[in-house]
C-alpha cells in the first residue's frame, strides 16, 4: 500500500519579532563604519538603460529571423534574456528603496525603464507592497510575499504543481495585493507605468513583429520561473527548518544578479545599495558566519520542486507583533541605532 507524504497545512506560526531590526541595531553598534555603505548609486540607472537597449536589440534580431527560429529565441532567452531581465528586477528593487537617486520621482522613472523588457507593468505595484514586506515580514495581512492560503492548498507539495506555480509565478503574485491592508495600488505612477509598458509592447510588435515579442515573453518567464534565477524567490524566505526565516545566496550568479542573493544583509540594512551588500558582510562577518545560506540556485530549484518537504506553506507567519517591534517599525531613520539618516532611505 502506498503511503502518501503528509502536506503541511499552514504556515509555521511564530510569535517572535522578525530578526532583522535587532540585528541591524547590533551591527551598527559593533561596526559604526557600516554607515559609509549607506549611499545611493546613480550608476544603477545606466545599467537599467543598457539592459533595456540590449534586450530591445535582441528582440529586433529575433524579429528579423522570424518564427521559424523560435527554438533559437528560446535558447537565447534562457541563456541571456533571463539574466538580463532578472538584473532589471534587482534595479526595480533598489529603486523601490530609493537607492539610485535622492529624488523619489527619479527612482520611480528608473524602475519604469527597467520594467519595460518585462512587458508587464509591475514596478509601481511592487514598490507599494515590497516596503510592507520589510516592515511586516511574515504578517499575512500585510506581506504579499506570503502565498494566499488557497494558492498554497492548490499547489501542495506535488512536483509538477510546484513547477507550474514557479512558471506562472507573476500571475499568482497579482492575486495577493488585494488581500493586504493599508495599501493603495492605483495612483498616478501606476498608470504611467501601465502606459509606458503598453507603448513599449506595441512598439516591439509593430517594428519587430510577433517573433521579436516572443523572445521577450520567453525571457520574462525564465527570469522569474523555471530557471536558476527563479530559485531566488525560494531562497529568500522558504524553509522547512524554521529556526531561520531569511536566507542568503552566496554563489557565482550574484555577479550578474547584482548581489540579489545577499538577502539577510539587505533585510538588515535596506539603505545599502546592491553594490555594497558584500561589503556589509565583510565588515560584520560575525553576524553572518553562523547563519545558514545557499550556495547554488540551480540545486535549490530542483530541491524545491522535487522535495516533498517543501510547499508554499514552508514559510514563517508572524502571528503576534510585539509592542517593541511596532516601535522599531514605526521609528524614523534617525531613531534606528542612534544614526542620523534622515536624508537616507531606510525601512524596517
Amino acid at each position: 500500500m502506498h503511503i502518501l507524504e503528509p502536506v503541511q497545512a499552514a504556515f509555521y506560526q511564530s510569535e517572535t519579532e522578525q530578526p532583522h531590526p535587532g540585528r541591524a541595531r547590533a551591527i551598527i553598534k559593533a561596526h559604526p563604519e557600516v554607515r559609509q555603505l549607506m549611499v545611493r548609486n546613480p550608476w544603477t540607472a545606466l545599467i537599467a538603460i543598457s539592459i533595456l537597449v540590449m534586450q530591445t536589440a535582441i528582440a529586433f534580431g529575433m524579429g528579423k529571423l522570424g518564427f521559424s527560429y523560435w527554438w533559437f529565441s528560446l535558447v537565447v532567452a534562457y541563456c541571456v534574456g533571463a539574466f538580463a531581465n532578472h538584473a532589471n528586477y534587482v534595479i526595480i528593487h533598489d529603486a523601490t528603496h530609493n537607492l539610485i537617486f535622492r529624488n523619489k520621482s527619479w527612482n520611480k522613472m528608473v524602475a519604469i525603464i527597467a520594467d519595460l523588457p518585462n512587458l508587464t507593468p509591475g514596478a509601481m505595484g511592487f514598490r507599494v507592497y515590497h516596503l510592507k514586506h520589510h516592515s511586516h515580514q511574515g504578517d499575512y495581512e500585510y506581506d504579499a510575499d506570503l502565498a494566499n492560503h488557497w494558492e498554497a492548498r492548490l499547489v501542495g507539495n506535488q512536483w509538477y504543481r510546484k513547477a507550474i506555480w514557479l512558471m506562472l509565478f507573476p500571475f499568482f503574485q497579482l492575486t495577493r495585493p488585494p488581500r493586504l491592508k493599508a495599501i493603495t495600488m492605483w495612483d498616478r505612477w501606476f498608470f504611467i507605468n501601465f502606459a509606458c509598458a503598453a507603448l513599449y509592447d506595441v512598439a516591439v510588435v509593430y517594428f519587430f513583429g510577433w517573433s521579436g515579442f516572443l523572445y521577450l515573453v520567453f525571457a520574462f518567464f525564465f527570469s522569474i520561473g523555471l530557471h536558476p534565477v527563479g530559485a531566488r524567490w525560494i531562497q529568500e524566505h522558504y524553509t522547512y527548518d524554521f529556526d531561520q526565516e531569511t536566507f542568503s545566496y552566496y554563489g557565482p550568479i550574484n555577479r550578474v544578479a547584482l548581489n540579489m542573493g545577499y538577502h539577510n544583509e539587505h533585510h538588515d540594512l535596506p539603505s545599502i545599495p546592491w553594490n555594497n551588500l558584500p561589503k556589509l558582510r565583510a565588515m560584520a562577518p560575525e553576524f553572518y558566519s553562523d547563519l545558514k545560506y545557499h550556495s547554488s540556485w540551480s540545486r535549490l530549484l530542483f530541491q524545491f520542486v522535487f522535495d516533498k518537504r517543501y510547499s508554499l506553506y514552508s514559510r514563517v507567519e508572524r502571528m503576534k507583533q510585539r509592542t517593541d517591534y511596532r516601535r522599531v517599525s514605526a521609528a524614523t531613520p534617525s531613531q534606528v541605532g542612534g544614526l542620523d539618516l534622515s536624508a537616507r532611505p531606510i525601512s524596517f
